[in-house]
């Protein structure tokens, strides 16, 4: 009870599947269709699950202005060094450094190993600035995806990510997730106030201004609001705020007690929650303007952090009802309820993939918390992180081959990634202050 209290607390105060097309072709994992009547439709197949599975290496050489195209402008080559930023960052490109070909849009691309090119031109134009973005696969010569960009300059940023999302959906067959974000709790500002970044660590930005105590951001599926707790009018009340001006910002719960780690169900009509209106922490359901639809948990013990499953149809949610946290799955329709976490006494923080594959959460290993997966059905867990500190509060990619959560060691507490094999741990923003309860927002709609 206390160290689910104390978990708990510490949140309060603080591939479609993958494309697995093998052609029944033996080389590694890389298969290319080309539609001869129209080369600039081909895609490409990348199985990332394969056994014999290594890294595309591609080659982002510097964009070029077209109105002067034998200068380098730092223009360019800043664009070249985000498109080459969001292929890396989703863990199966291997980006050649521009430094061995001199940033050169020609080259004998064979002869340092790439695979595919990505080619950019841009122009400033009275409108903004108008790129056009190519990718090419070096061994057929043909070009498998081209796009135009016209864009305010402020948001060419913006364009260049769309473009890799969609290298990354020709690759694998899914969308890339670099025009995510991800919310998270920072005392940057000296209070424990929300905060958002892109997943590049590009425009963090400070969404509330309670000077007070917020935690528990949760994004709607449709990337319109996030919900998160705010304890400045003297109890822990729950909020949604919209996220296109980030100035629009209500109450929807101020029961008395806790409203507490809000869980969007995925056609977005409803809120799991935490509330302790009643005395004993329960779990409960609330339509976005507040009004309590259904009690799912009736006082066996203290029950928070729902999770929903991407059917939602189930919640996974912690529980003491053993004697210790432990995680549950609950059928919402019937209420039924089964026990899936028997190793370890203290795991919290559930977060369900949006695959519906598999259930992150906190366990307690050796004295450290690590982040852990285990089936919806149960079984045995597998630990997924082995680094030192205390790691916490996981949260899926929306892609569900990531997940974020925060790392707390040698007195810095920060957000970190890792993929969903243990591979490419690594911190994501270098912002001052501790960092904690990270939630990955929904795949942006191109």
């Amino acid at each position: 009870m206390d160290s689910l209290m104390k978990n708990n607390c510490s949140q309060f105060s603080e591939h479609r599947t993958l494309v697995t097309r093998a052609l029944g072709m033996a080389l590694i994992g890389l298969t290319l269709l080309i539609a001869s009547s129209r080369p600039a439709e081909a895609i490409v197949y990348l199985d990332i699950t394969s056994a014999n599975f290594r890294k595309v290496n591609i080659a982002v050489p510097y964009f070029v202005d077209k109105k002067q195209p034998g200068i380098i402008h730092d223009g360019g080559k800043k664009m070249a060094d985000l498109m080459g930023r969001a292929l890396a960052f989703h863990g199966f490109v291997d980006i050649i450094d521009p430094s061995a070909y001199g940033g050169s849009q020609t080259w004998d691309w064979s002869s340092i190993g790439a695979e595919f090119t990505v080619l950019g031109q841009y122009e400033m134009t009275a409108e903004g600035l108008v790129l056009d973005i190519r990718l090419n696969e070096i061994q057929s010569g043909h070009m498998i995806l081209g796009r135009r960009y016209q864009t305010p300059i402020s948001k060419h940023q913006e364009s260049i990510k769309k473009f890799c999302d969609e290298v990354i959906l020709q690759l694998t067959g899914e969308r890339g997730v670099s025009q995510s974000q991800i919310a998270f709790v920072s005392t940057a500002s000296g209070n424990k106030e929300i905060w958002l970044a892109d997943v590049l660590g590009e425009n963090i930005r400070q969404v509330t201004r309670h000077e007070y105590l917020a935690v528990a951001p949760k994004f709607s599926p449709d990337n319109r609001w996030l919900a998160y707790t705010s304890y400045h009018r003297n109890n822990p009340n729950l909020y949604i705020t919209e996220l296109s001006s980030l100035k629009t910002t209500r109450a929807i719960s101020r029961q008395k007690g806790l409203n507490m780690a809000p869980s969007w169900a995925p056609d977005g009509s409803v809120i799991a929650l935490t509330l302790s209106k009643a005395a004993n922490p329960d779990i409960y359901l609330i339509d976005i303007n507040g009004n309590e639809l259904r009690r799912l948990t009736n006082g066996e013990g203290v029950n928070v952090s729902p999770t929903w499953s991407p059917d939602g149809k189930r919640l996974a949610f912690v529980s003491d009802r053993s004697g210790t946290p432990q995680i549950y799955v609950m059928n919402v329709a019937t209420k039924a309820v089964q026990r899936i976490t028997y190793v370890g006494n203290e795991n919290s923080t559930p977060s369900w993939s949006p695959k519906g594959d598999f259930i992150a959460y906190t366990g307690r290993v050796n004295g450290n918390t690590q982040i852990l997966l285990i089936k919806p059905e149960g079984g045995t867990p597998v630990q997924l992180t082995q680094t030192g500190g205390d790691h916490e509060s996981p949260s899926w990619s929306p892609d569900g081959r990531q997940i974020v959560f925060s790392r707390k060691r040698g007195g810095k507490q920060e957000i970190c990634a890792i993929f969903k094999n243990g591979m490419g741990l690594r911190p994501l923003f270098n912002l001052k202050g501790a960092q904690s309860n990270p939630q990955w927002s929904p795949r942006q709609e191109p």
